[in-house]
């Protein structure tokens, strides 16, 4: 099995408020988690109304395949939004092999 982790930080320059956040990070979760079939969720710096951390998951048996899925999520929320990405990790574990 193959995990694979994308961690991605936005800031959010001309937003004023958590509920403006709340609704462009709702927006980008929600499209993502359709369109890719990736677990998605906001992990960090929930009470910081210019700066949002997201993180996406993809479970695959091939590596190859995570890391396209991880490239093409992160290219996603980069065109989703007028955020603009200033962090991005990526993360790939084979769990369970020998």
């Amino acid at each position: 099995m193959v995990v694979g982790i994308c961690r991605i930080t936005l800031s959010l320059p001309g937003n004023d408020s958590l509920k403006g956040k709340r609704k462009v990070v709702r927006r980008i979760l929600d499209r993502a988690r359709s369109r890719f079939n990736v677990a998605a969720a906001e992990v960090g710096d929930n009470d910081v109304h210019r700066r949002a951390v997201l993180g996406f998951t993809v479970v695959s048996n091939d590596s190859r395949h995570v890391n396209s899925m991880l490239d093409e999520v992160s290219a996603f929320v980069e065109g989703a939004t007028e955020a603009i990405i200033v962090d991005r990790f990526f993360d790939i574990q084979h769990v369970g092999e020998s």
